[in-house]
């Protein structure tokens, strides 16, 4: 059975979504796992661990893009690793790569290092940028939310609620409330 397995990282991403949906159904896919996560989260990939417990043996997990699978070749491997255990193999639309093949399995790993590598030296470059920004004076970051609620949140202190409510009422974390807290008078 070809299990297909597609992500994208925002909600906004609808149009790269249904691509993905449909490529895979083109490529005979009979069972879809489908969520909007960012590949940072792997721990929050709820359709990819159920995609990876639902494969069985002689079974191929089918994805459009190795970028929309795993984001380090460590992640890869760890996949690959559990498709393998289970007698399964891997299918990347895009690469025409099967890892039904021991040439499958050598070829992946060797794209997914140069995957890796790209995202490296493209996340070097922006830092680059962002810091020759700075020192022009031209970035300013992201808008501090949680101290422009400052005021808020050190009247609702004062009232007696607790942190965790404030966070919830304000719409800030608690990390961001007992920052503000302690910069105000040193209260926690």
């Amino acid at each position: 059975m070809l299990v297909g397995y597609a992500r994208t990282s925002t909600l906004d991403q609808t149009a790269g979504l249904e691509g993905q949906e449909r490529d895979l159904r083109a490529a005979g896919c009979e069972r879809l796992f489908v969520e909007q996560v960012s590949s940072v989260d792997v721990k929050e990939r709820a359709k990819l661990a159920e995609a990876l417990a639902y494969v069985r043996e002689g079974d191929t997990l089918v994805v459009t893009k190795l970028d929309r699978l795993a984001r380090s070749v460590a992640h890869l491997l760890d996949i690959l690793d559990t498709l393998t255990e289970r007698g399964a193999a891997l299918r990347v639309l895009d690469l025409n790569l099967d890892t039904g093949t021991p040439t499958g399995r050598l070829l992946l790993t060797v794209l997914g290092g140069i995957a890796q590598f790209e995202r490296e030296i493209m996340l070097e470059r922006q830092r680059e940028g962002i810091a020759k920004a700075k020192a022009a004076g031209k970035y300013k970051g992201r808008k501090p939310t949680a101290r422009a609620k400052a005021d808020e949140v050190l009247k609702l202190h004062r009232e007696g609620v607790g942190g965790t409510e404030i966070a919830r009422r304000v719409g800030i974390g608690r990390a961001s409330v007992y920052r503000i807290l302690n910069e105000a008078d040193g209260v926690a």
